[in-house]
């Protein structure tokens, strides 16, 4: 079977020629490539590699945040790969496995591949994943969640803060940002962007919906059994189905 690999680089030569060394490699099969950090996470959730190749420095965020914003036990093996010595360094005291300091040789390439096949196959990973969850404590320790919002459009950058949001819209590959009479347009997908959000302060309850917590006013059930979700500004929010249960998490956690 197939090591699952997903390459991750905003520079597209970068990718062509990571891949093509992978054609060499014919137990390894590319489900993925990605340029920026949250294209990155979306493929790690939704692709479930067992290996990724990954720039330290790519848009959006850099590399370390983009394991910090993986669940732990769907952290795939990682080939950090980079122009910048002191990153990699500390990425390979962090993961004991290896790294690629580009410009690298088909040779070297080759074998961080064999150390991370070695490392996939083995029964245990404790020791690394000991290592990884000392990385990611203290990337923590220097802010977990978003605060600030970004948006780029017709000619101005927007500032916001994601306190200062009610309600955020999911429109495929954007997310629309409800602030007050006002709304803006995120290129993000929403499940990359809930992933960066405080859980104690924002909760999903729809496909499609975040809501800020403080801004719920009143939850109201319907007589074909949907539930509404009310906020102060009197927006009405379905609450489906299956977001149900986490909804109640919450509302039990700041109850």
């Amino acid at each position: 079977m197939p090591m699952h690999a997903v390459i991750a680089d905003d520079e597209e030569l970068a990718r062509g020629r990571i891949r093509t060394l992978l054609e060499a490699e014919p137990d390894v099969e590319v489900v993925a490539e990605c340029s920026d950090g949250g294209m990155t996470v979306e493929a790690i959730l939704d692709k479930n590699p067992e290996l990724l190749f990954l720039d330290v420095q790519i848009p959006q965020m850099d590399g370390f945040e983009v394991l910090k914003l993986v669940p732990e036990g769907r952290r795939p093996t990682v080939i950090f790969v980079t122009a910048y010595d002191q990153y990699a360094l500390r990425a390979f005291d962090a993961f004991a496995l290896d790294y690629l300091l580009k410009p690298f040789s088909r040779a070297r390439f080759r074998k961080a591949v064999q150390r991370a096949r070695l490392q996939i196959a083995r029964e245990s990973r404790d020791q690394v994943d000991q290592r990884l969850a000392d990385l990611l404590k203290e990337i923590r320790s220097e802010g977990k969640y978003l605060e600030r919002l970004v948006i780029r459009s017709a000619g101005r950058v927007v500032f916001l803060r994601t306190d200062d949001v009610e309600w955020f819209e999911g429109c495929a590959n954007y997310v629309r940002l409800h602030v007050g009479k006002d709304s803006h347009l995120l290129r993000e997908k929403i499940g990359t962007l809930e992933t960066r959000l405080d859980p104690r302060k924002f909760v999903r309850i729809h496909r499609s919906t975040i809501v800020r917590v403080d801004q719920i006013k009143e939850l109201r059930s319907s007589g074909d059994g949907e539930q509404v979700v009310i906020l102060h500004d009197g927006s009405r929010l379905s609450l489906s189905r299956g977001y149900r249960e986490r909804f109640q998490q919450m509302l039990r956690v700041t109850g």
